[in-house]
């Protein structure tokens, strides 16, 4: 087919006013929008012969998914056509609120498991490309005090020290940790390097009398593998 011959994307304006995303929001609320409609919400227009929802449809193609285009930069988001740097910084913003929400309720509950670690941090990490490895620390009852990067390295290793690691807990009292870090690869399976920090971890942990309640490793979903490895539940710790 040609391109003359195919039907003109409508403009938003031109759609009739049930389909219209903002209206539609208005009228049903967000949960009735597919995520083309809302991504268009907050890209507000198009570009010639592509309208916002069109263009939201070719930003999910490109990137896979909303989580991968979660984990794209300003410069790759503005990079396909009809989006510009503005445009793509909405963009990055409203995924980090969504991140940044999901993190603020997380940090009421007792956090004793990596199921829960794995919610709280586990988006965020996954977006990135280098490795990043982080404390949890945690009060007497397992309530988060908050979380601090220690390294951020390399794409497949990230170098930190049991002092650098154990550094924030003593300065803000914890009573517990639990060390995690991201393989950008998706794969989590733990190297030497993970099981022998692991080792060095736990014996600072004993001589600090600070609670090492795990080390948990973030991957990517994939079928048939957990998103995380946790060195507690495979009885390392």
């Amino acid at each position: 087919m040609k391109a003359s011959d195919r039907a003109p994307t409508l403009k938003i304006r031109e759609m009739p006013q049930g389909e219209r995303p903002r209206e539609k929001l208005l009228a049903h609320g967000a949960s009735a929008l597919i995520d083309p409609e809302l991504i268009a919400i907050l890209l507000r227009t198009g570009l010639p012969g592509a309208n916002a929802v069109d263009v939201a449809r070719q930003l999910l193609q490109r990137y896979g998914s909303l989580s991968g285009l979660s984990r794209c930069t300003v410069k790759e988001i503005e990079a396909i056509p009809g989006i510009g740097e503005a445009k793509a910084i909405q963009l990055a913003a409203a995924f980090d609120l969504g991140r940044r929400l999901a993190n603020e309720r997380l940090s009421r509950q007792k956090i004793d498991s990596p199921e829960l670690v794995n919610d709280l941090v586990a988006a965020e990490m996954r977006a990135l490309h280098k490795e990043s490895l982080r404390v949890i620390l945690l009060d007497t009852r397992y309530h988060l005090i908050r979380m601090e990067e220690v390294s951020l390295g390399s794409v497949n290793e990230s170098i930190a020290h049991p002092r650098d690691v154990f550094r924030p807990a003593v300065i803000s009292s914890a009573y517990a940790v639990i060390v995690v870090h991201n393989h950008p690869s998706g794969d989590p399976s733990p190297s030497q390097s993970d099981h022998s920090l692991t080792r060095r971890l736990v014996e600072a942990a004993e001589l600090l009398q600070i609670k090492l309640l795990d080390h948990i490793i973030i991957g990517a979903p994939s079928e048939g593998q957990a998103p995380y490895f946790s060195f507690k539940e495979a009885g390392v710790l």
